[in-house]
């Protein structure tokens, strides 16, 4: 899950990307209106946290031009402002969520939950392949039983492949993916994660090839059955 936070407050922005990218969402902060409009046009994400307070293009305009321009995707406004009157002005502008600065960030963190399983984009069921299982829930994977220990980006990378299953995933997909605008992590780092998740994988009984590397375009997982 990609989120786009759009906050021009930098410790706000701080605190919400460190706990999003806890919980494996990739996360990219965009400080004002404009530049927001300039990745949603060349990114795809699937929620947005918005600010209302902006410069140069603010919260409700924003979220006034994602609706005209027939964007889905689910926007959390996030902002000091606390009227009911306020409320309904954010909810009209085409917002799906309001909350209220300070907030409870467990509470925010259900609330996005709540979003992405409304758009359909996650579930929080168990995910599997053949004899691997991943919890989306606890982070837990296992083959045969056998727990893997995995860092949040390999987690990321082989649930991103199970969703995916025999749908070939490119490189420039996979960072797209699973990295925010300013890693920019090279090709060569996506090969190493999936040289690490095949070690771990094998090490717990998974065949050599579970990972498929489809020469020139890219990674599937290998046919189950």
């Amino acid at each position: 899950m990609r989120i786009l936070v759009v906050e021009d407050d930098v410790q706000i922005a701080d605190m919400l990307t460190e706990a999003l990218t806890n919980r494996q969402y990739t996360v990219d902060v965009a400080q004002d209106g404009e530049m927001a409009w300039n990745w949603m046009e060349t990114l795809e994400y699937d929620l947005v946290l918005l600010d209302i307070t902006l410069p140069k293009l603010n919260g409700l305009l924003f979220c006034q031009k994602l609706r005209d321009r027939n964007f889905s995707i689910p926007v959390l406004m996030l902002t000091a402002r606390d009227t009911i009157a306020d409320k309904i002005i954010g909810l009209d502008a085409g917002a799906d969520a309001y909350m209220v600065k300070p907030f409870d960030l467990e509470e925010l963190m259900a609330q996005i939950r709540a979003l992405l399983r409304r758009k359909g984009s996650t579930t929080r069921s168990k995910l599997s392949w053949g004899s691997l299982s991943l919890d989306p829930d606890t982070y837990e994977v296992a083959f045969e039983q056998r727990l893997l220990h995995l860092t949040p980006k390999e987690y990321a990378l082989l649930e991103l492949l199970v969703n995916n299953g025999r749908r070939v995933l490119s490189r420039p997909g996979i960072i797209e993916r699973l990295w925010s605008m300013d890693e920019s992590p090279t090709e060569e780092a996506v090969k190493t994660h999936i040289r690490t998740l095949r070690q771990k994988l094998r090490a717990a009984g998974a065949p050599d090839d579970f990972i498929e590397t489809v020469h020139g375009l890219g990674y599937r997982l290998k046919q189950v059955g």
